[in-house]
C-alpha cells in the first residue's frame, strides 16, 4: 500500500493454511527494484519477528514492525510511543480492508479456486485504486 494516499500496489492470495507472515519478504521485494524503491516497511505485531527485521535491514529498509509482549520482555514506553507513531501511518493502510470488508464482502473468498479469488481481489482494488482517484483529485 502507498501510505500517503493509501492506493493498492501490490498483493498476494494465499490459501488460508499460509502464515502471511513468510510473505512480507515477497511484497516488498516487488519494490526493491522500482524507480521509487519502499523506504520504511510497516507491518502489525504479526510480523514481528527476527526474519522480517534480518529482510529490511538487509535491504536497507527501516523496520516499521510493531513489537509485541513476550512473557520474558515487556515493552518499554520508548516502543510503546513507537507503536502509536507507526499507527498513525498505518491506518491508511487498514482503511483498504475495513472498507473491503465493508463494502465488498471481503472477508471470505467467493469461489473455491485460488486463481479466481486471485482475479476478484485484482478487480476490487483496481476500483478501489480508480475512486479513491477520483476522492485525492476532487472529481468524486
Amino acid at each position: 500500500m502507498d501510505t500517503h494516499h493509501g492506493f493498492v500496489l501490490s498483493t498476494d492470495l494465499t490459501p488460508a493454511s499460509v502464515n502471511d507472515s513468510t510473505y512480507l519478504p515477497f511484497c516488498v521485494a516487488a519494490s526493491c527494484h522500482t524507480e521509487d524503491p519502499i523506504e520504511k516497511g510497516y507491518a502489525d505485531k504479526g510480523y514481528y519477528g527476527e526474519p522480517n527485521s534480518g529482510f529490511l535491514h538487509m535491504n536497507g529498509i527501516a523496520d516499521d514492525i510493531m513489537r509485541k509482549d513476550t512473557r520474558s520482555t515487556k515493552l518499554t514506553d520508548y516502543e510503546k510511543e513507537r507503536i502509536k507513531g507507526i499507527s498513525k501511518k498505518r491506518y491508511i493502510v487498514e482503511q483498504y480492508f475495513g472498507l473491503s470488508h465493508l463494502h465488498s464482502h471481503a472477508f471470505r473468498a467467493r469461489f473455491t479456486r485460488i486463481v479466481k479469488n486471485v482475479l476478484d481481489a485484482l478487480f476490487r482494488q483496481m476500483a478501489f485504486n480508480l475512486f479513491r482517484g477520483g476522492r485525492i483529485l476532487g472529481t468524486v
